[in-house]
Parts: structure tokens; C-alpha cells; sequence
């Protein structure tokens, strides 16, 4: 599974911009990386776990602006079509995960 987070956050006034950043710094401490500005990535091993870190999420909200999380498939994030330019590119590789029995 995927999680990715959206945002549009305001950054008019001193305030909103530390709030901007307090945001984007708790979702990096919480395994998010940046995709696009403002579109931050994080996979995990299984539907509970996105469930995790989406309430992780919800928690840090900012009092203003715009954010949205979607939880995807390993399937359908790999059927993304990613271009720079026009050229295209490969989607992010699966993130490597450490078992424990």
C-alpha cells in the first residue's frame, strides 16, 4: 500500500509558514518523501499500517489550508505514468521492508 498526502497550505504570514514547515518536517519524521512539492509519498506493508500512519497524519493537521490523503494499491501506484518533460520516467521503487518473525 501507498499513502500519499497532498497539500496547499497557506504561507502568507510568518505563522503559516512555520505551521507549513512544522507540517512537512512531521510527515518526513514519519517515513513520507516528497514526490512533487507539496505531494508526499510513504508505502507500507499492509492496509492496517497506511491506516497508521493516515491517523498520523490527521493528527498533525494544520488549522488552514488544503490536505488530502489517499491510500493506493502497490498495483495501481505502479501503473503511474511519470514524465519529466516528455520523456518518461519509472516509477519510485518499492521500499524494501525488514521481517521479523
Amino acid at each position: 500500500m501507498w499513502v500519499l498526502v497532498m497539500f496547499d497550505l497557506p504561507t502568507e504570514t510568518k505563522i503559516d509558514r512555520k505551521r507549513y514547515a512544522r507540517f512537512r518536517k512531521e510527515i518526513m519524521s514519519d517515513g513520507f518523501n516528497m514526490f512533487q512539492f507539496s505531494m508526499y509519498i510513504r508505502h507500507c506493508p499492509s492496509k492496517e499500517n497506511a491506516e497508521v500512519h493516515t491517523k498520523r497524519v490527521k493528527r498533525i493537521l494544520p488549522p488552514n489550508g488544503h490536505i488530502g490523503i489517499i491510500t493506493i494499491t502497490d498495483k495501481q501506484f505502479g501503473m503511474m505514468e511519470i514524465f519529466h518533460g516528455k520523456k518518461q520516467t519509472n516509477t519510485p521503487p518499492q521500499a524494501q521492508q525488514l521481517e521479523m518473525f
